[in-house]
């Protein structure tokens, strides 16, 4: 498999860094090279990458993290080795990106080398069921700010409907018809789309690859959604 970057940026509390990790550890599977996951999410300090770095290490994934991530220290750090990304031709990288525009500045400092790259993906991650992320207008205008702040593109929608712990295979269903208006509206294709463990529903041909959602631990809130 060809190295790749997948960013995965949306609004807050849209399950980026839980969709990124479980994300990171699926290309495991395919990803014979080296294999990153960069927390580049300078806003948010409870919902951290860091909180899986065991978990990570377990699947073969490294984690590039502030050395503050975890710590009484709340800095909005960018880890030196995030250059990485842009250096290492054959490392294949997850971003974790902050939530809205301003968690997207931090990618904005890389936006000019990455632009243009093959295999650059940068993924608008969409919870329907989430306050704010109803109204085709409001999104339409998340999107904005995000790709000004951050000097890129969406090239993807990832379809992340959920209720967290109350998640069924009705719940899953019922995403379908929002996400389509949301894709049609955006003019942006589903690539990913997400679903707890043992739901047997069929994923749509139109809704790209199909994830596998296992909650994770959060030092401070327990299992996050």
């Amino acid at each position: 498999m060809t190295p790749s970057i997948t960013i995965f940026a949306g609004h807050y509390g849209s399950g980026k860094t839980t969709v990124a990790v479980r994300y990171a550890i699926a290309l495991r599977k395919q990803v014979a090279g080296p294999l990153a996951l960069c927390d580049m999410d300078i806003v948010n300090p409870y919902f951290r990458t860091a909180d899986s770095r065991e978990l990570l290490a377990a699947h073969g994934v490294e984690l590039i993290s502030s050395p503050y991530a975890n710590t009484n220290v709340e800095l909005p750090w960018i880890p030196p080795e995030a250059a990485r990304i842009c250096d290492d031709p054959a490392l294949t990288s997850v971003i974790d990106l902050g939530g809205d525009d301003c968690g997207a500045l931090a990618l904005g400092r890389f936006a000019g080398r990455l632009r243009g790259r093959e295999n650059l993906r940068l993924w608008l991650v969409m919870n329907p069921y989430r306050p704010l992320t109803r109204d085709v207008a409001g999104l339409a205008e998340i999107r904005r700010e995000i790709e000004r702040a951050a000097g890129l593109r969406f090239n993807g929608i990832v379809n992340n409907t959920n209720l967290g712990a109350d998640t069924t295979e009705e719940i899953v269903i019922g995403g379908f018809a929002a996400m389509r208006k949301i894709a049609s509206a955006l003019a942006l294709p589903v690539v990913l789309t997400t679903a707890p463990p043992g739901c047997s529903t069929a994923i749509p041909a139109d809704f790209g690859e199909r994830l596998e959602i296992v909650p994770l631990e959060n030092r401070f809130f327990g299992r996050m959604p």
